[in-house]
Formats: C-alpha cells, structure tokens, sequence
C-alpha cells in the first residue's frame, strides 16, 4: 500500500483504510489461535488447491519462474510473512545505513521493498540513537534551516528529518558522501504543518507503517524533482519543508541533489534498475514466501534482461494508455501494495469485516490491456479469490489473488499479487545525463 504520491502527479489512489484494516484483521485472526510464520510450500502452483478455495470458479494459470539465490553481491533476500505488524504480502529486506566518514552502521530489517516510490525512509525508533544522533540533517541551501519532508502515499503519509548516510543493501552501496534519506517519525508531531502535509493518517511509528522504513526503488531517480526544486512551484507543490529551530515548518525550494534519492540509483555499480523475482504461491495462500532482489539490468551474468514484453514509462514507471473494460487507465507494477486494485462493480465487495476488498461468491479472472510509451502492449489476466476465504486462515501472510477496490476508474494497481511466480524489471530513468528512458518488464 505505499503506492508513492509525486508531486508531479497523484499515482493510484486506493482505499485509505486498506493498510489500517489489514493490521486490524492480522491481529484479530492471530487473537483467534492464528500466527505467522511456519514453512509453507511456496512452490506449489495452483493446481495444489481444492475447490473450496475457488468456489466452483476459475483462475488464469500461475506464473512459474522461481527466484535464484541470493547469494551474488548484487542480490538480498526477500521475505514475506508476518512481519512487524502482521500486514499480509509485506515483501521484506534488509538494509544498513552508515554515518559517513565513520564505522557507525545499523542493519534495519523489514524494511518494505516498494517498486512504487523512490528512496529510502526509516523509522526512527528502530535506529540506535548514537547513529540516529550522527547522521547529519539537511539544511535549507536559502537559510540554513533544518529540513524535513512530507511524503504523501495513497494510504497516508509520514514526516520526518532528512537526513545524509551511506546506504548498502546486499553487497551494493552507495558512494562514501552518502546520499539523502528520510528518518520518519523523529519530530514532534507538532511540528507536522496544518497544511500541505499528507492526507489519510501518519504512519511515523513502525506499527502504523506495518514496516521499519521503505524501500522505494521504483524508475525515478529522486523522489519529487524539477516540481521541488523549482521556487515558483515548490511555494504550493513541495513536500520539503524548512524549520527553523526544528518547528515552524514551511514548504521550501530543494535543489535535486539534496531530494530523498533512490538508492539504486546512487549504487558504485549495479545502478540502472532492478529485478524482483518471487516464487508461485499455491491459490490459497502461504504462510510466507522467499524471493530474490537482483540489482542492475544486464550488468552481470544473473541480470540479464530476459522478459518477454518491455515497456516503457513515464518517470514514474506508470503505464498511462492501459485498457481496463474499454476505459483509459493508468496501470502499474507495485510492489508496495498488497494486493491488486482497481475499480469493476461487477466484483462483489466483503462486509463489514473486510472493506474494501472484494469477495466473489467464487473465483474470478479479470484481464487489462497495457500499453507502454513504446506502444508495446499485452494482456494481463488476474485472479481474484474471496478476501474472506483467503484471511480464512490466519497462518496466511502471503497471497496472490487478493483484491481491492480503487477510487474512481482512471487508475490499475498490478500489486504484489502480480509478482509471484515472476521477474518484474525496473530501468531507472536515466534521461537526465543522456541515457535509457525508464521501463518495466516481465
């Protein structure tokens, strides 16, 4: 769910509340004897379920691919399953941060992977405060004042210092100098501006997030750009902010190089894009699935950009001339949302208990068009099971047929669900210095 909102434009709107419910619905069903964890077989392919998880319907076949192992210095491990909060389809990874020019590290787990948004964001509470104390804060390059920085996503936003570390994931980081990051939750709440600071509630702690920081290692290269950086448009449009004395928070002009930067990106090798390889999921679900993350495109002998369609995007990896039931939608891959969302009042919605997913009396197949900027285009067919009979079993974290509603009709959020059982691509947006336009593949 942490389909990033730019400050170009808005990506994907969802249900505001998914996020909150997931958690609520994880920690009733553990309440009842449930628990995450344990070591189901992610290998299986749908042909492993009964009908009593479809419902007399019908699937499109499962995805095969299987990831390799994580064992190269361009890979990290992937892991779903209960996570900090119990979020289901939470892809997980694990990264350490430095203090530049010092020794001073920590290693974060469960930090989310998220394809939808650009660059790094970690908890506070989570950091040693000997290294949260050392990573030095941006300063407004026209006063000196302290920065801080709103990120808005389509289920809320979080608010925090930027602040400058080395960042390394696997065996990639970036260069000694350090790149900028947001810390999340590290000033008062006060302090968060009564205006043009997010929508939807704050996610500043861990378990309002479901995660200890994000990942954004979608196509952009930074996470607002010219919008920010320019002062006639960052007076109404940026989510950088300049405190003086640490309150008083007024949005503020950020040149790009200080703008919280994709880690990717800024790696010394490996750094035109990624692969997010995960396994087949049975249709009922797992209690947890291990994936691959394989950084750079075509650089090394395991990133070989072997897909059968590319695309390419806007700079936001968006996919903006799709077809859904013969309307124009903006389709996306993202990692980062836990489910597949879009608009079909023909799809049955769940009760009280489940809102905003949709729950079919049986199994559904749903096909979109999508369309790339290279007018390369192919059809992608979905499977939806029942939120009710999926959430069913509360030892579940891991799915790939959930569903949810999206507000209005302009947009399709290929989420996690999309990923199992394939190698999605990401080509960063190179055009700045005179490279490769940004893509995604599978």
């Amino acid at each position: 769910m942490r389909t990033m909102h730019t400050i170009a434009k808005v990506k994907g709107w969802k249900q505001a509340m998914l996020a909150v419910f997931a958690v609520v619905l994880a920690a009733t069903l553990a309440a009842c004897g449930g628990g995450g964890g344990g070591g189901g077989d992610n290998n299986s392919s749908s042909s492993n379920n009964g009908s009593s998880t479809l419902n007399g319907g019908s699937l499109p076949a499962s995805p095969t691919q299987q990831p390799i192992a994580s064992s190269a210095a361009n890979t990290v491990p992937i892991t779903v399953g209960a996570g900090v909060s119990g979020v289901p389809n939470i892809p997980a990874v694990s990264v350490t941060i430095c203090v530049p020019g010092t020794s001073n590290c920590q290693t974060i787990n469960n930090i989310q992977l998220d394809t939808g948004s650009f660059g790094l964001r970690v908890v506070s509470s989570v950091l040693n405060q000997s290294l949260l104390a050392a990573l030095p804060t941006s300063a407004s390059a026209s006063d000196g004042a302290p920065l801080a920085e709103c990120a808005t996503f389509a289920d809320g936003y979080t608010w925090g210092s930027v602040r400058t570390a080395i960042v390394k994931v696997g065996g990639e980081t970036t260069s000694a100098s350090g790149i900028p990051l947001q810390i999340i939750g590290d000033m008062n709440a006060s302090t968060i501006p009564a205006r043009g600071c997010g929508s939807g509630p704050a996610e500043n702690t861990a378990s309002e997030l479901g995660a200890n920081g994000i990942l954004g290692v979608g196509t952009a290269p930074i996470d607002c750009g010219a919008t920010c950086a320019n002062a006639a448009t960052a007076a109404t449009y940026s989510n950088y902010f300049a405190c003086p004395s640490g309150a008083s928070c007024i949005r503020a002009a950020v040149q790009t190089t200080q703008q919280v930067a994709n880690p990717v990106a800024n790696f010394l090798a490996d750094n035109n894009g990624v692969i997010v390889q995960m396994p087949p999921l049975p249709d009922a679900g797992a209690p947890s699935a291990n994936g691959t993350l394989v950084f750079g495109i075509g650089t090394q002998s395991n990133n070989a950009l072997a897909a059968a369609q590319t695309f390419t995007t806007d700079p936001y990896g968006d996919l903006n001339s799709s077809v859904y039931n013969g309307t124009t939608v903006q389709a996306f891959l993202d990692s980062g949302s836990n489910g597949y969302f879009f608009a079909d009042s023909s799809l049955a919605l769940c009760g009280s208990n489940f809102p905003g997913f949709y729950c079919p009396s049986s199994a559904q197949t749903r096909s979109v068009k999508l369309v790339g900027l290279n007018n390369a285009s192919t059809t992608a067919s979905i499977g939806i099971v029942s939120a009710a009979t999926l959430f069913g079993n509360a030892a579940n974290y891991a799915f790939n047929d959930l569903a949810g509603q999206i507000g209005g009709n302009s947009s399709f959020d290929l989420g996690l669900p999309f990923f199992y059982g394939r190698y999605v691509y990401y080509g960063i947006d190179k055009t700045a210095n005179g490279g490769a336009a940004p893509f995604v593949a599978f």
